[in-house]
């Protein structure tokens, strides 16, 4: 006889465990790994190392420590001897809803006395050396089919003329600076590395720039340099950075994750961001920007407000940006603030949280998909939470 008491038991009990299953799932923290370069793209060749080569031994080792937490996943653009294009590399990551993504490389210069190891984060950097070391990495694309027509408006062999298109993507910028400087540390303190030039830097490159989460790319040392090449296609060279990135990635993971940070969890995913057409360089039809400005809500003045002031934080960047219109896809009442090497840019003020509300949705409107609410009291900024409460 069936025993309809213990069935709905262990129906219940199963959705229960399907629930706790999903939460976990989703709760985990998402690392994408890029192995650089891949089958004819060989990258950097010096004294018979292979860039390639050693950009997936890397990954691979990095992926495998990771691996061992059972609150992390781990993402591969590659883990074998594959081409993989620039853009199609994240959106690997973006279709995994990744939380972070990071890009791993060697290094090479014409002057092989030069070693040490760098991270690059997103952006526009005038630096000589920041912008020749993307030309280098971005150049790839000619190795893709009809990249003149996927990578529409850009030239490879001038950086610069991504400078357009840099500003919307430094949203995920002090995430990206913090991650970058962990790792930094790591190569320092763990590994004795020379940090070159402060080590964490700004470059316009590619694969970065369609990875929408914070994201990195590492120089892992010089195979022009012969020492640090030897190192670098080595087991035990290899093992070693591997260990030191998988523990700044951990530490990031403790700091800006597990403590349930508003950055750590965008509202916009970024597989709803993915774009698999090629890269536009004409602005938004004319239309589109007329029913904008109809419904812009008009900012209340910050001469009323008493006590408590609310700001749409739209961007950061390393660089100082007229607050003009034209800077800022046409919004107004643009103001900034320097802290710590950073610029912050925010869209209006008040002292109305609805507005503010209002406010948030005209930034996202404007592609500032991952545009937040701040508060300020007296001037400092304070917990959101604790004045919605």
């Amino acid at each position: 006889m069936i025993n309809t008491n213990r069935i709905k038991y262990i129906f219940s009990l199963t959705l229960l465990l399907c629930s706790l299953i999903g939460f976990s799932q989703s709760s985990k923290f998402k690392v994408a790994l890029d192995a650089g370069h891949g089958d004819h793209d060989y990258g950097a060749v010096y004294n018979g190392h292979i860039e390639k080569n050693i950009n997936l031994a890397i990954t691979l080792k990095v992926g495998k420590i990771l691996e061992k937490n059972s609150s992390i996943d781990v993402i591969y653009t590659r883990k074998t001897d594959v081409f993989i294009g620039l853009i199609e590399r994240a959106n690997i990551a973006n279709k995994a809803d990744a939380t972070i993504f990071v890009s791993i490389h060697c290094n090479a210069n014409k002057n092989k006395v030069a070693d040490g190891t760098e991270t690059y984060v997103m952006g526009m950097n005038k630096n000589a050396s920041n912008l020749e070391a993307a030309k280098r990495e971005n150049s790839v694309i000619t190795l893709e089919k009809d990249y003149k027509q996927k990578y529409q408006g850009f030239d490879p062999n001038k950086p610069e003329t991504m400078l357009g298109i840099t500003i919307m993507q430094e949203e995920f910028l002090e995430n990206s600076i913090a991650l970058a400087g962990k790792i930094q540390d790591r190569f320092v303190q763990d590994l004795g590395k020379k940090s070159r030039g402060g080590g964490v830097k700004q470059a316009p490159y590619m694969v970065l720039h369609k990875a929408y989460m914070p994201r990195v790319l590492i120089e892992t040392g010089f195979l022009s340099n012969t020492i640090e090449g030897n190192i670098l296609d080595s087991e035990e060279g290899q093992q070693d950075i591997a260990e030191a990135i998988a523990k700044a990635i951990i530490s990031y993971k403790k700091d800006f994750f597990d403590g349930g940070a508003d950055d750590a969890t965008p509202e916009i995913k970024p597989s709803q961001r993915v774009e698999d057409k090629p890269i536009k360089t004409t602005q938004e039809p004319k239309k589109v920007d007329t029913v904008i400005k109809k419904t812009e809500p008009k900012v209340v003045a910050s001469s009323i407000a008493k006590g408590v002031m609310f700001k749409v934080q739209i961007a950061a960047s390393t660089k100082k940006l007229d607050t003009s219109p034209s800077n800022f896809k046409g919004l107004k009442n643009v103001s900034s603030s320097f802290d710590i090497s950073i610029y912050k840019y925010f869209y209006g003020e008040t002292s109305n949280y609805d507005e503010a509300k209002r406010l948030l949705q005209d930034a996202k409107t404007k592609g500032y998909f991952s545009a937040f609410i701040i508060a300020f009291k007296d001037g400092k900024s304070i917990d959101l939470k604790d004045v919605i409460k």
